[in-house]
């Protein structure tokens, strides 16, 4: 059998705060059996970023769709 690993979740956060901090933004790579997309989440359900947050989830969005399986 092969086996490989995955990175399918990143976490964008204030340095030092906890991964569960209300603050902390989720990108996940999740596949319903349709092709692999992206979903970004955070607590509360509304997105919202600092203008100093943003670079930084914006990169990491970038990062995760580069893994996705179906990513050109």
């Amino acid at each position: 059998m092969n086996y490989e690993t995955r990175t399918t979740k990143m976490i964008v956060g204030v340095k030092g705060e906890q991964i569960f901090d209300d603050s902390v933004t989720e990108i996940e790579i999740v596949d319903e059996a349709g092709g692999e997309f992206l979903e970004v989440s955070q607590e509360g359900g509304k997105l919202r970023f600092d203008p100093e947050e943003w670079p930084h989830v914006r990169d990491a969005v970038e990062k995760m769709f580069k893994l996705c399986r179906n990513y050109d």
